[in-house]
């Protein structure tokens, strides 16, 4: 998913269902095989558990991405980004929206073979699955469990389309299975990158790769004859949301060969936001005021705040010869709700920090 895609509905999977014989704490993994401390992973523990499906359809009343097919290879994310929208999800399972999220990784390991099983039973296929929209197929317990390559020839072979979303820069280890795909079907492969200030990346997102890996990974994908759009996601109020820190972003994706660029704000959905804010107030807390200010509405920042910031994304857009997004694709360009929405006249600049 797109980096702000709102909570995932696990429609078609069980997730309430209390799991015999579970470890303590984990009555609400089904069919949880075994759990996994390796020191080269400190600190993290992977649950491993036996899928009964791959596949999940989000219902046609989802906040986002309704009527998609999803594959979700693991629950937590050891990428840690402290916005992370996904978050909430954790609580399904028993566990919490902080530290276990982060730490505290299931694991679907025969979910390949599931699939295949699954696509071979369907009278209709898919028209297209997404992976990537709740957490990051490439997260570093991707390099223990290598799913990903069974997904993706699976998917190939029953002749389904499918895009991918991605901080990880393990995915240039899939390249040949990916450009083997898209001879077959489309393949549409996403990279979120949304700093490029090294100290912040890794203050907000400490699990994640540098941002200089991961624009390498879009010049790697470019390489290899795939498009590779860049999610500018979520673009941070007094942290990475300036003309100057958005144009020195774009910048650095055009560069890269970025084949688009899609912007997103912040997102904060309860739970969430109450986390974020929180590492606001002890990390930067000159901001917390200007943050309550945009944030009063509830998830989303004021329509006035969306407005400097539209503005600000499309000039730098055109600057490096990036293609504007569709209004279907970023919340910054549906700020009225609508498909190809006029742009707005430049407002005042608010002065929250």
């Amino acid at each position: 998913m797109i980096e702000n895609a709102g909570q995932m509905r696990w429609a078609g999977q069980r997730i309430d269902a209390q799991a015999p014989g579970a470890l303590p704490g984990l009555e609400r993994v089904a069919n949880l095989v075994r759990s996994v401390r390796t020191p080269e992973f400190q600190g993290m523990t992977f649950h491993e558990v036996v899928a009964k499906s791959a596949l999940n359809h989000v219902p046609e009343t989802a906040r986002m991405l309704p009527g998609e097919w999803t594959i979700n290879p693991y629950r937590g994310c050891s990428h840690a980004c402290v916005y992370c929208y996904a978050r909430p999800t954790h609580e399904h399972l028993g566990m919490g929206l902080g530290d276990d999220f982060e730490s505290q990784i299931v694991v679907k390991t025969n979910i390949a073979e599931v699939l295949r099983s699954e696509l071979a039973r369907k009278r209709v296929l898919p028209e297209r699955v997404a992976l990537g929209t709740n957490t990051d197929p490439y997260q570093r317990a991707e390099g223990r469990y290598r799913l990903m390559p069974g997904i993706i020839d699976a998917l190939a072979d029953a002749g389904v389309s499918f895009s991918i979303l991605t901080k990880g820069t393990l995915i240039r280890r899939d390249l040949d299975h990916l450009a083997r795909a898209a001879e077959r079907v489309d393949v549409s492969l996403g990279m979120s990158i949304a700093v490029v200030d090294d100290d912040l990346q890794h203050a907000i997102e400490p699990g994640t790769p540098s941002a200089s890996a991961r624009l390498e990974t879009v010049r790697a994908i470019r390489a290899a004859g795939l498009d590779c759009t860049v999610f500018a996601a979520p673009l941070l109020p007094g942290l990475s949301d300036s003309a100057e820190q958005i144009d020195a972003l774009f910048a650095a994706h055009a560069d890269a060969g970025a084949t688009a660029v899609l912007p997103h704000l912040l997102y904060l959905q309860p739970g969430v936001k109450e986390l974020y804010l929180g590492w606001i107030e002890r990390e930067r807390p000159h901001l917390l005021a200007g943050y309550r200010q945009i944030y009063a509405e509830g998830t989303r920042a004021t329509k006035a705040y969306q407005e400097v910031v539209y503005r600000r994304v499309r000039e730098s857009l055109a600057r490096h010869g990036l293609p504007r997004p569709d209004a279907a694709t970023s919340d910054l360009f549906a700020l009225h709700g609508k498909r190809n929405a006029k742009p707005v006249a430049a407002p005042v600049e608010p002065t929250l920090f």
